[in-house]
Parts: C-alpha cells; sequence; structure tokens
C-alpha cells in the first residue's frame, strides 16, 4: 500500500494526477486559527496531518486572492495577494511548502472568465476609452433607436446567471459592460491578446511560486461568440445565451495557447481542471485527450443536475436509472484517450448525503455506497471538506441564515418578481442553495463545531453534535475510516486507476454494478443505491474474492444486498 500523501503514478508513461485523491478546501469554513469566526490559511496548515492521516495526494484551495466577497472570493481584485481574511503571502508560502513536506500537493483556483469590479483593470476600463485596459472587457453601445440606460437598451437580451440582465450601464463610459454572473463580476475580454499576456504571466507567477497547477472556474466560457447574438427567452424574460458562450469560436485555441505558454516550458506535470458547465461528453474527450488536449480533466455537471427540471431550483426525484446510465456514459465516452473528474460535492453544490442518499435512516449506509460508486470509476476522485464523515444539508430556519448572492439573488426574484410563496422558496433554499456545502468543518461535539471559538460567518450545522471527526476518527466502521480504506484501495491496486471500465446490467434497477479490467485482475462493484433489500446473480463472485463492503458478512446474504449495500470485489 502506497503511504498516505504520497502521489504514485500510475505507471511509468501516466502523469501523477491519475491516481492521486484530491481534497478541496473552502478556506472560509475550514478551520479558523485565530477565532475571528472565518477559516484561515493557519487553520489549515494546522490540519495538514488530518488530511495525510486520510489518504490525501492534492489539496484545491478555493479562492483566497484579495476580493471585496461580493461572492466569497469568486470575485478577484487582486490575483497576486491573499486577502487579510485569510491571511498572508507569507502565509500561502508556508502551507505550500507544509503541503510538500507531507508529500502532498496544493492547486489554487483560477477565477479568470471575469474579475471583480473593484479590479484595478476594471477600474481603469471603466474611467476611460482611452485606458490601456479599456479593452480587456465587453463593453457595448446600448442597441440602435433605444435610450442608452433604459430598460431594453442592453446589447443584447441575455441574462446573468446570479439574475436580471448580463449587462450593466456605465454613464461615465457610455456604454454597458457584460458579467456573466453578478454586476460585480465583469467579463475578460480574452479576445485582446493584452488580456490573455496578463492572465499567462500571473499563472506562471504562481507556479514559480510552487504551486502545483489550478483548478479553473467556468474557463469554458472564456470565448464568446463575436455577434453576442439575442438567444431564447427562459422563464425569467430573458436569453438563455449559454449557446454563445458554453463553447466559443476561441475555446480550444486559448487553452491551448494557455498550455503552450505557460504548462509546456516547465519539465514538471501540473494538474490542470477546468470547470465546464454545460460541456459535451465528446467536447469533454477533446478537451482532455492524452495526445492533443489542453486539459488534464473537465468538470462536467450532468450527473449532478439529475434532480433539476429544468433549473437548479426546480426539483425532482433523482432515478437511479438516469443516475447510473448518465455515468456509465461519460466513462464510456472519455474510454482511454480522455480522462474523467469525479466527484459528487463542492462548494456549489447541496449535500450528496442528502440529495442522492439517506441522510436519516440510512445516513453511514448511503454515504459511503456513494463514495464507493465515485472512487471506483475511472478518473480522478475528489473529495470535498465534510464529504469523508458524511456532513449534510443543514436545516437553515429563516432567510437571514443564508449568505450565497445566488441563493438571496434567487429568493428576491422567486418572492418579488414571480409572487411565489416564500415559505416555499425557503424550503427550496433548504434543499438547493449553496450554502449548504460552506457550513463550517465539524471537527468536534463543542461550540463552534471546532471550527471557531468566536462567531462563525455562517451557522453550524446542530448535528455537529454527534455528525464530527473527532467521533468517527479512529472508530471501526465509520464513515472516515471507510474513506481511509477506499483511497488506500486506490493507492494499493493499478486496476482502480488504470483498468478499462465494463458496466454490467443486473435486470434490478436498484443495483449499479460495473467492472474494472486491467491485465489479468478483475474488479466487480455491485451497489444498491435504495432503501430497500434487493437479491442479485452474484456472478460467481465469493467472499474469497470481497476487498471492500460498508456491511458486515455476517447482516448480508451472498445473493442479497441490503439497502445501500456495496461490495467490491477483486479477482
Amino acid at each position: 500500500m502506497a503511504t498516505p500523501g504520497a502521489v504514485r503514478s500510475a505507471s511509468e508513461n501516466e502523469a501523477w494526477w491519475k491516481s492521486a485523491v484530491v481534497y478541496q478546501i473552502y478556506p472560509r469554513s475550514f478551520a479558523d486559527s485565530d477565532n475571528d469566526g472565518i477559516g484561515d490559511l493557519p487553520g489549515i496548515v494546522d490540519r495538514l496531518d488530518y488530511l495525510q492521516e486520510l489518504g490525501i495526494d492534492v489539496i484545491w484551495l478555493s479562492p483566497v486572492y484579495r476580493s471585496p466577497q461580493q461572492d466569497n472570493g469568486y470575485d478577484v481584485s487582486d490575483y497576486q495577494d491573499v486577502d487579510p481574511l485569510f491571511g498572508t503571502l507569507e502565509d500561502l508560502d508556508r502551507l505550500i511548502a507544509a503541503v510538500h513536506v507531507r508529500g502532498m500537493r496544493l492547486i489554487m483556483d483560477l477565477v479568470v472568465n471575469h474579475t471583480s469590479d473593484q479590479h484595478p483593470w476594471f477600474l481603469a476600463s471603466r474611467a476611460s476609452r482611452e485606458a490601456p485596459t479599456s479593452d480587456w472587457y465587453f463593453w457595448r453601445d446600448a442597441r440602435p433607436g433605444t435610450v442608452p440606460g433604459e430598460p431594453g437598451s442592453e446589447p443584447n437580451n441575455w441574462g446573468a446567471s446570479f439574475g436580471g440582465s448580463a449587462w450593466m450601464w456605465v454613464p461615465e463610459r457610455g456604454q454597458y459592460y457584460l458579467h456573466l454572473f453578478d454586476p460585480s463580476q465583469p467579463d475578460l475580454n480574452w479576445d485582446n491578446p493584452d488580456t490573455r499576456e496578463a492572465i499567462f504571466t500571473m499563472m506562471n507567477w504562481w507556479l514559480d511560486r510552487g504551486i502545483d497547477g489550478f483548478r479553473m472556474d467556468v474557463i469554458n466560457f472564456i470565448s464568446k461568440d463575436p455577434e453576442m447574438p439575442d438567444a431564447p427567452l427562459n422563464r425569467d424574460g430573458y436569453g438563455d445565451g449559454m449557446a454563445y458562450f458554453s463553447y466559443g469560436p476561441q475555446i480550444h485555441a486559448y487553452l491551448a495557447e494557455m498550455k503552450r505558454r505557460v504548462f509546456d516550458p516547465r519539465p514538471d506535470t501540473y494538474l490542470t481542471v477546468g470547470e465546464m458547465p454545460g460541456v459535451t461528453p465528446e467536447q469533454a474527450r477533446e478537451f482532455t485527450h492524452r495526445e492533443h488536449g489542453q486539459l488534464a480533466m473537465v468538470f462536467q455537471y450532468e450527473h449532478v443536475f439529475l434532480d433539476a427540471d429544468g433549473d437548479k431550483w426546480t426539483q425532482r426525484r433523482m432515478n437511479i436509472n438516469d443516475l447510473r446510465d448518465t455515468l456509465a456514459k461519460w466513462q464510456t465516452a472519455l474510454g482511454d484517450s480522455g480522462w474523467n473528474s469525479l466527484y459528487w460535492n463542492n462548494h456549489d453544490q447541496p449535500r450528496v448525503v442528502s440529495r442522492y442518499g439517506n441522510d436519516t435512516t440510512y445516513w453511514r449506509e448511503s454515504a459511503t455506497a456513494l463514495a464507493t460508486v465515485l472512487h471506483l470509476h475511472r478518473g480522478t476522485p475528489y473529495v470535498y471538506q465534510g464529504e469523508e464523515i458524511g456532513m449534510t444539508n443543514a436545516p437553515f430556519a429563516a432567510l437571514d441564515d443564508f449568505r450565497d448572492i445566488e441563493s438571496l439573488d434567487y429568493y428576491a426574484k422567486a418572492v418579488c418578481t414571480h409572487h411565489e410563496d416564500p415559505a416555499d422558496v425557503l424550503d427550496i433554499l433548504r434543499r438547493r442553495s449553496r450554502d449548504n456545502s460552506r457550513t463550517p468543518m465539524q471537527w468536534s461535539a463543542v461550540p463552534g463545531a471546532g471550527f471557531t471559538t468566536g462567531s462563525p460567518w455562517i451557522g453550524v450545522n446542530p448535528n455537529h453534535n454527534w455528525l464530527n471527526v473527532a467521533a468517527q476518527r479512529g472508530t471501526p466502521g465509520s464513515i472516515f475510516e471507510y474513506y481511509r480504506a477506499l483511497i488506500a484501495l486506490r493507492h494499493r491496486l493499478p486496476v482502480v486507476v488504470d483498468g478499462n471500465f465494463v458496466a454490467v446490467h443486473t435486470g434490478r434497477d436498484q443495483i449499479y454494478a460495473f467492472r474494472r479490467h486491467l491485465g489479468d485482475t478483475t474488479l466487480t462493484v455491485h451497489a444498491n443505491l435504495s432503501d430497500l433489500p434487493v437479491s442479485f446473480d452474484r456472478d460467481d463472485l465469493t467472499a474469497r474474492d470481497l476487498v471492500l463492503t460498508n456491511y458486515t458478512l455476517s447482516r448480508s446474504g451472498p445473493g442479497r444486498l441490503e439497502p445501500w449495500e456495496v461490495r467490491v470485489h477483486v479477482r
């Protein structure tokens, strides 16, 4: 077995990140060293031994750049400084060194589709059409024949992801600027070579400082259709412009230039993962192709929208057949030429055990079953902080409990514009809000969950009094110890990393089964993703071949899977 934290190469000819397990830290909510209620970089350093014990190879650090924090750091005002909320550049240097000493690596979030409206680049661009950065953003005149600045005069009908028009009028410049998210997040114009030059210079600066790669926020949005035409209207009366910016005409060219300018000249191999809403399996294969791709892997969204009906706020019941088919489709489509990222949770998603599992009756069983299915696919698995102990959605009581800009904008739109019942909208937020993933890490049962002794920036989930690291660490059968065993299995068995994927049809809708093959080794997974027991064809599997299960053998029969039971056989 590989030592936890020591990244094992999948093979001599493969990149190190193929055999790695990545752990995402949301710094604001992970560990607060100075007890001001906000997590920080020294707090992360204090918890590195915990991550090493878990078996983590790579830490993905969500944004700690200087920022007005309108969108919790995804609105960057200085790419080459640390926000005082989290510490200093020297603190970050100490974190990088401490990670490397433990045999782990660290990647940074790269937010370069947009900046903050307080970034010096934008402030100068806003002030004058003659500024050096004047064209570093998308500025457009009002529609011909309209009154500039009045509703209906926007350059096109696109809506922003966080509500309202995607265009903001600036009187002093006499033009609109594009913001696909919040008005405080103006989109950068990658069509301008000077913009790209500045971004590549910044990326090289970080790599020179010692980081090991980047997770790239909505990176497939950086190339827009230059015509920026009107788009079909959504229920809010705005155009859905995704077709014109989610896979723009220059996206491959810009990412290839990034690879050539930033990564290719360096002797080391870096992890580059692109978040790509709306990406198709065929596009993902091209982005990650082992011969000519521009990125190591992408984050796709299809499997985490199976419980949404049209938009993220309209919920429907997730169908196990749809989940099985979606996961298998991506495994097959990327095959040997591309590479998958594997995730259930991140800072933008509700907790999976509350979403696709059963966070009451079968909390432990469903958390471990979902983890097993994910980690034993072909690809690089990601663990989001707290996932390894089965953290759940939070019981937010009132609107004042929420902090997320997207959630608050949705509430205002649903209640004030569409006149929906406030109680119904609050119930939707409890299930769907990004704040579910952002409550503080639950280290112990003490007040503040061991995250802070101060007043936390967002409320601690009250179930921390029993659901916490201290209760699970070293406890046989706990979710944490199961994750340790699952990660160790990946490090120990090359078939988990390098084996091909074959879906297995059992004839039972509740069961998701698949095999991984490498040489003479076959790994087989059977998972009952339901609250009911189910019989299945054993397919000549024996207890002798069983390497991992979340039930004791005495509790389950040889041809029967208990609710949320999973079995992993290797022969």
